[in-house]
Order: C-alpha cells, then structure tokens, then sequence
C-alpha cells in the first residue's frame, strides 16, 4: 500500500508546501472533528495533502503504517464498523461508472480511471445531493399500496 501511495503522492504538486508547523495542525485537526475514535497526531506535521478512507483492518492501523502516513501528509480515516453510509458510497460510485462508460468501450485501465476522474471533477463543480428515499423509493412504496395481500398465503395481488 506504501508504494501505491508514495507514487500518487510524488504525482501530486500541491502550492505552498513549506508553511510553519502553526499553519498545518488546524488541516489535520479538522478533520478529526466528530470522529468518536481520534488519532493521537505527533508533535510535527506536514502539509496535508490527501485525506484516506481506509476499513478497520489492523494493518491499516498499526503504528508504524499511521506514523508513515502522517509523516507522507496522508489523514487516514476509518470507516464505521456495520456503517449504512457504505451503501451511498456505492451507489454514489456506481453512477459515476455509469456516467464515465456509458455506451463506450475503454482501451486500457489508464482510459477507465482518467473518463473517472473527469466525471467526478465535473460532479464536483456541482454536485447533485445524494437523498436517501429518493424516486425509486417512493415508487416501491406505491407499488406496495397497490397490493393486498390473499389469505394468508404470503402471495399479494394487485388491487
């Protein structure tokens, strides 16, 4: 994972990198806000260049993977044990592939992850909320008004 990461990190050029230890704890601070389980920060910080998401595996937490991570720039944040919030995640990742390959035919990977990022740094311009309960759930609650049940058999019909 450290040479995955070391690679994104050296694409990356971020403006402004030399500001003063007081100018970069604030960055980090933030986004420790509101998480029930904080990560103990060291003494001296980088800029911080990237947040990651990253599940509870212990790998991801061991002292010495934090430690690097913190020392690359990197905020690793965990996702909740059983969170619901994952299910958006997909599906908020599942229109982004619809919305970058729909009715074409990538080359090579290279191809899928650029038409990708495109998509979400267009999104990003205006993002559209993500509603739980949307259309498709007031449709399904229509559906189930519309039927009745016969009985006790478990079967419905429609009314």
């Amino acid at each position: 994972m450290k040479k995955g990461l070391t690679s994104i990190l050296d694409k990356m050029t971020i403006e402004n990198c030399e500001l003063p230890e007081r100018d970069n704890r604030p960055d980090w601070i933030f986004w420790q806000e509101g998480l029930k389980e904080k990560i103990t920060l060291p003494e001296k910080l980088p800029k911080l260049k990237i947040l990651l998401v990253l599940d509870n595996l212990k790998g991801h937490k061991t002292p010495e993977f934090v430690l690097w991570l913190f020392e690359n720039g990197v905020m690793p944040l965990y996702t909740p044990l059983g969170g619901s919030w994952l299910n958006m995640a997909e599906s908020i990742q599942n229109i982004l592939v619809s919305r970058a390959i729909k009715g074409q035919h990538p080359e090579n990977p290279e191809q899928i992850i650029e038409w990708l990022q495109d998509v979400a740094e267009n999104w990003n311009h205006s993002p559209t909320p993500f509603k739980w309960g949307g259309k498709r759930s007031e449709r399904r609650v229509r559906s189930k008004e519309r039927r009745r049940n016969l009985k006790g058999s478990g079967a419905q019909a429609s009314v």
